[in-house]
C-alpha cells in the first residue's frame, strides 16, 4: 500500500510524541514501543480512513489509546506465568472413554424396569422432589422412594460397578497425572 509522502512524514514525526504518550499511559517502556509500532502499523493500514486536513496527531492517539486498551483488556484474562509453575498445577483428565460411558449408561436405563427407570430419571435426572415425582406418575410417595431405591442399586450391577473406586479416572491415568505432578518422567 502507498502512502503519501507528506503523510508519511507526518506520521514519522508524531512518532516521538507517541511515544511519550504510550509511556506516561503504560509506564513501560517496552509496553511504550509495542504500543507505537501497532500504532503506525494500524494507520499505515487504514489511512484511507484519515480525511486530509484533520488532526493526524489526534487520530494517531486515537488509535494508540484504542490500542492499549485493548492490551488491558486482554490482559486483564491472562494469568503471570513465567515460571510455568501455575500451568503445572493444571490437570484435565482424558475424556476418550467419556462418550462411551454415557453410552453404557444409556443401554443400562433401558436394562431397568420402565417404572424404576422413570422415577428415577424424573429424581435424579431432572431434579423433581418424591412428592412431585409421585403426582407425574400417579403413584404414592413411597412407591416412587422405592422405585428410586431399587434403580439406584440395579444400576451400579448393570453398568459393572463394584464401588466408588470405578467411579473417575483409572489407575494408570491417576499414575501417570501423579509422576507428571512430582516432575518425573511418565
Amino acid at each position: 500500500m502507498t502512502v503519501e509522502p507528506s503523510l508519511r512524514d507526518e506520521m514519522l514525526a508524531a512518532l516521538p510524541s507517541l511515544r511519550a504518550f504510550a509511556l506516561s499511559l503504560s509506564n513501560d517502556p517496552v509496553l511504550a514501543d509495542d504500543l507505537v509500532q501497532e500504532t503506525i502499523l494500524r494507520a499505515w493500514a487504514n489511512t484511507y480512513r484519515f480525511a486530509p486536513g484533520t488532526n493526524l496527531q489526534a487520530w494517531l492517539f486515537t488509535i494508540l489509546r484504542n490500542v492499549l486498551l485493548s492490551e488491558w483488556r486482554k490482559r486483564k484474562r491472562e494469568v503471570e506465568d513465567g515460571d510455568g509453575s501455575y500451568a503445572a498445577t493444571l490437570r484435565a483428565y482424558p475424556d476418550q472413554q467419556d462418550h462411551l460411558d454415557v453410552d453404557d449408561l444409556r443401554a443400562a436405563l433401558a436394562k431397568l424396569r420402565l417404572d424404576q427407570r422413570e422415577a428415577l430419571l424424573l429424581v435424579a435426572a431432572q431434579g423433581l422432589s418424591y412428592e412431585e415425582a409421585a403426582a407425574v406418575c400417579g403413584v404414592p410417595v413411597g412407591t416412587i422412594k422405592s422405585r428410586v431405591n431399587r434403580a439406584r442399586h440395579r444400576l451400579p450391577e448393570l453398568l459393572g460397578l463394584d464401588g466408588a473406586p470405578d467411579l473417575g479416572p483409572d489407575n494408570v491415568t491417576k499414575a501417570a497425572l501423579a509422576s507428571l505432578s512430582l516432575g518425573s518422567p511418565a
